[in-house]
């Protein structure tokens, strides 16, 4: 039996990945889970799931949480040290890294260090300290294996191969603003955006998924994983979302990984790998969608996708600006405090005006990822 630890457990990643766990207690157990602020939904959890573990992020609503799970045998812990501490224990096989944003960081680089795999749903980890996590994953000899569906579709379609990659091409589902003209785009909502076409996701993924910036990440990402240079990743938009992401060798030959979009089958990849088990996951029934479509996406419209791979090229600290932009931005347009069209703008006045360190170490992304927080809320204000 695999011991997992849930880093964002009640998140559309942890909560599924719970799912999966439901359906195969002879295979998983959960050790531990951590959760941002939803403490009802995390105590819900402890009591069904048991685990030896269960924190907090926000270490106001830890008496709530200490309270409600008082009778259960379980350590009740708080904070982002404790979380970070929380995945190195001994029992853990796997660490599942949902947390969303810039704090996932720190905790997925202490289960590298103690050697855990990494089932890796928390994008921002590689695109704000790629070089640095590639580093300490090769150094500790730790798996990490993507979520992402896009990048597990990857994954797949390389598995076995020892040719040449010539191309990745990344799909894109094109959110809800696909066919949207920039006039129209001017004046969006985010209650518009929150209406995904095909994916059940988070908030803030959701958002990032209509302004494109999550696509934008998802190149930084596949860089990383697998080691290629970013002119080597091609973006395409793929309304049906049913080709994942595809591989093209040298030879011209390509290979996809096809499926139902469902991210319960990443995440049971990546907790099962090299295995593949039996599931009820819906599946895809292609006579009946007829036709799959692919098409460029256009940057006039999507600014935030030619943003990102201008902050891949940089290097540096432009990822971890371009990604601590985007969270201020992305949770401003929420709160009906930023135009949709004025996140792109704050982002590329961020890139140009903060401070580049070209070989940041760890404490430099952490200044980074601060000082450009206070720089945007500063022009948000």
């Amino acid at each position: 039996m695999k011991q997992l630890a849930i880093l964002g457990s009640t998140g559309s990643i942890g909560t599924q990945t719970l799912d999966i766990v439901r359906d195969n207690p002879e295979r998983f157990g959960v050790y531990a889970i951590c959760a941002n602020r939803s403490v009802d939904l995390l105590i819900s959890q402890a009591k069904e799931f048991h685990p030896e573990v269960v924190c907090i992020a926000d270490e106001a609503l830890f008496p709530t949480l200490r309270e409600a799970l008082k009778d259960e045998p379980c350590k009740v812990w708080a904070g982002a040290d404790a979380i970070a501490e929380m995945v190195t224990f001994a029992p853990i096989d796997i660490v599942v890294a949902a947390m969303v944003g810039y704090a996932g960081l720190r905790p997925t680089i202490e289960a590298i260090k103690a050697g855990k795999t990494i089932a890796l749903a928390n994008k921002e980890t590689l695109v704000v300290a790629g070089e640095l996590i590639c580093e300490l994953a090769q150094k500790h000899h730790t798996p990490i294996l993507p979520v992402d569906s896009e990048h597990s579709a990857i994954f797949q379609s390389l598995i076995g191969e020892q040719a040449e990659i010539e191309k990745i091409l990344l799909t894109a589902s094109g959110g809800p603003f696909r066919n949207f003209t920039l006039e129209q785009m001017e004046t969006v909502t985010p209650e518009q955006a929150l209406q995904h076409p095909n994916w059940n996701m988070g908030a803030k993924i959701t958002i990032d998924s209509a302004s494109m910036m999550n696509k934008g990440f998802e190149v930084i990402e596949a860089k990383w994983l697998f080691g290629v240079p970013v002119e080597k990743i091609e973006v395409l938009i793929h309304p049906q979302s049913i080709v994942h992401s595809a591989v093209q060798f040298v030879d011209g030959a390509i290979k996809a990984q096809l499926g139902a979009p469902d991210m319960r089958v990443p995440i049971q990849l990546a907790l099962t790998y090299p295995e593949r088990i039996a599931s009820n996951f819906p599946r895809a029934d292609l006579a009946a969608l007829g036709a799959l479509t692919f098409d460029k996406p256009d940057l006039a419209r999507f600014p935030n996708l030619g943003l990102a791979y201008k902050a891949t090229n940089l290097g540096g600290t432009a990822p971890c600006v371009l990604n601590a932009a985007n969270e201020v931005v992305n949770l401003a347009f929420r709160e009906h405090k930023c135009r949709f069209l004025q996140m792109s703008e704050l982002i590329s006045r961020a890139m140009d005006e903060m401070p580049f360190i070209a070989k940041p170490t760890y404490d430099d992304y952490v200044r980074t990822d601060a000082e450009t927080r206070i720089f945007v809320d500063a022009l948000l204000n």
